[in-house]
Formats: C-alpha cells, sequence, structure tokens
C-alpha cells in the first residue's frame, strides 16, 4: 500500500466537477464519469489521453506516493497530518491557466506563488519521517539516467525528483500528446475549465489518498483543513 499528499478541490467544487468530467472520474467517490464531448475533442479521445490522471486522480502531488516506514502505521501517518494541518494556514492560488508541461496539458499556476511553493516545501518534509526508502526498483522506475544531478539527489533523499526548486505545482490533464494535437487539446481545455481559470482556488486542505495495491487506482482517503480553513474533514 502507498499513501499520497496532494492538493484536491472539495466535493461539489465546480474545479472538483470539471476535473472529473474531464479525466472521468470522481476521485471522491471513486465513481466513473461520462466524459464529454468538446469541441475539438470527443469522448472517446478525451479517455484515451486521460488514462493515468485517471488512475491517479484529478489532483496535485505535494508528497508523491510513498510507502510507510517500518514500524509505522496508518494511525501514525493521521497523527502527523492532523499535527501538520494545525500549524498550516490557507491560503489561495490567485489563478490556474492551462499550460503545456514539455507536452503534457496541466491546470498551472498562472503566475509565481511563493505561499504555495513554501507550502509544498513543508508537506515534503513534514512527512518524511514516515517514508521508507525507495527500493532499487523504485528508483530504476524513475529512469535516474534522465534526471538532472539535483533531480536524483532530490529522489535518493525525499523520494521524489520533483521537490523544492524544482517543484512545480500541476493537475495533469493529458499524457503527452504529439505536437500535432496540442493546440487543439488546450483550446478545448480552456474551454471546459473557463468557469474556474483566471479565479482565485482556496488551498484550504492538505488531501490524502491510497492506493491499495500496486497498478490499483488511488482512492481519496480524507481531507483535513488547514488553519483557518473553510473546508471540513471527509472521509
Amino acid at each position: 500500500m502507498r499513501y499520497a499528499f496532494y492538493f484536491s478541490p472539495g466535493p461539489g467544487e465546480v474545479l472538483a466537477d470539471l476535473g472529473a468530467s474531464w479525466i472521468g472520474r470522481d476521485v471522491a467517490t471513486g465513481r466513473a464519469v461520462d466524459h464529454p464531448d468538446l469541441g475539438g475533442v470527443g469522448a472517446g479521445e478525451l479517455a484515451s489521453i486521460t488514462g493515468p490522471a485517471r488512475r491517479y486522480g484529478f489532483h496535485a502531488t505535494l508528497k508523491a506516493p510513498f510507502r510507510l516506514a517500518k514500524g509505522m502505521s496508518e494511525a501514525d501517518l493521521i497523527d502527523a497530518l492532523e499535527v501538520f494541518a494545525d500549524t498550516a494556514a490557507a491560503f489561495e492560488i490567485p489563478s490556474l491557466v492551462v499550460g503545456n508541461l514539455d507536452g503534457f496539458l496541466a491546470l498551472v499556476p498562472g503566475g509565481p506563488v511563493a505561499e504555495l511553493n513554501l507550502f509544498a516545501n513543508s508537506v515534503v518534509e513534514a512527512f518524511e519521517p514516515l517514508r521508507a526508502p525507495l527500493s532499487e526498483r523504485d528508483i530504476e522506475r524513475r529512469n535516474p539516467d534522465s534526471l538532472s544531478s539535483v533531480e536524483l539527489k532530490n529522489l535518493l533523499r525525499w523520494g521524489y525528483p520533483y521537490v523544492f526548486d524544482r517543484f512545480r505545482f500541476h493537475m495533469t490533464l493529458t499524457t503527452r500528446l504529439a505536437a500535432t494535437d496540442i493546440f487543439r487539446v488546450k483550446a478545448a481545455a480552456e474551454a471546459h475549465f473557463a468557469p474556474i481559470l483566471s479565479r482565485p482556488v482556496p488551498v484550504s486542505a492538505l488531501s490524502l489518498f491510497v492506493e491499495p495495491e500496486p497498478g490499483a487506482p488511488f482512492e481519496f482517503h480524507s481531507r483535513t483543513p488547514l488553519v483557518s480553513g473553510p473546508l471540513r474533514k471527509t472521509a
């Protein structure tokens, strides 16, 4: 079993509903959601290009999937989560836009957000004592030869290459697209997510997800409000 800490919008929020219909799965319930037919992108194509996003759920990674360290239990993880949430303040991302990350489309902040980077850093550090070291197989899956020296050090030290100065908040929307398809799919994504683009997005809770067995879809576990966060914990 693996755990991960994500940013995910609250059940019933517009961003959550739009994300669920885009990837074809509601992470709060685990249920399949019909893909819409969008201008230039049909439901079948959308299902094809959102496969990995559907498995992981609509989210932004804050602490990448990890196994618990020897001697640690889920109860220990929940206790650490409660302690962390009691000291982490809620804040807002001023806006999201559809970005192109080397051929992958994702929702990303419209500009730098210092509070977001500091928050992500604190999540990585706070739960590190509960993370089991990566196995050699885990490291090989990350294709270490393709990583920069800093990213490789991050992988070996923190279990994930893209932390701290390599972190980039993103809510994955697609697999890697052919260059000829990016403009068309990006336009469809911008139309689909138009109701929330360029509007503030609250980061008022930290979500815990679980992968019950290797390769299984990640399941929503709970959402714990941050200090001054308006959302209540759900399970």
